[in-house]
């Protein structure tokens, strides 16, 4: 296993951290806890083409996460978010966040998929900006995409999913949009990169 997918896996939510968590991992939880967080969050969540010869993810550098008017965000997040989020648990976790996520299966108790056309690509849009972030299901079926979502607990993207000019990778795997939105981590497995995504933090509306 390589560093990278080592420093990953530290990553991962508690209902299927490894035994080993690293010390990092547990401090960061602690320190963001301590900061307030709701305890029904748990630790760490943990499209557009791109050019020819671009290694994915997208890497940038903490710049893209330094504080603005709005935690790590430009504004508050949306008021009327998609599918019945929370837009106060979808707040904390865009803006002032950087270990936690909505609690596993959360997705599942919304309104998504009632909603969501399984016929069909659907967008995901920032929740604070209104950018597309995610376009799926692409190269599988919307059953696919679902069984990988349940599977892990969280929407689950791949690479030809994710729109690339919104959206970055820290070294840690932290998936950010490029405006400063936690979105999630990349959970690399034997399929790939896999982005596991808070549906709060990509339950925005698109804006003109």
């Amino acid at each position: 296993m390589s560093a990278f997918a080592a420093s990953i896996r530290a990553h991962l939510p508690f209902a299927v951290k490894p035994k080993r968590a690293s010390t990092t991992s547990r401090a960061a939880a602690a320190s963001s806890a301590s900061s307030g967080m709701e305890e029904s969050l748990s630790d760490g969540c943990k499209g557009a083409p791109v050019a020819d010869g671009v290694k994915l993810p997208i890497v940038c550098g903490e710049e893209v996460m330094s504080q603005k008017a709005h935690g790590t965000s430009p504004a508050p997040v949306q008021k009327n978010l998609k599918w019945g989020c929370s837009t106060q648990t979808a707040d904390k976790i865009c803006s002032f966040n950087r270990h936690y996520a909505e609690h596993a299966g959360y997705w599942t108790s919304t309104n998504f998929l009632a909603e969501v056309d399984r016929t069909t690509e659907t967008t995901y849009y920032d929740s604070v900006t209104g950018k597309p972030l995610f376009i799926a299901p692409r190269g599988r079926s919307f059953e696919a995409f679902e069984k990988e979502s349940r599977s892990h607990g969280w929407p689950s993207f791949r690479d030809e999913e994710v729109v690339w000019e919104n959206v970055r990778c820290l070294k840690d795997g932290e998936a950010v949009s490029v405006d400063g939105t936690h979105l999630g981590h990349n959970l690399p497995d034997r399929s790939g990169n896999r982005y596991c995504i808070n549906l709060v933090s990509v339950a925005g509306s698109p804006v003109e």
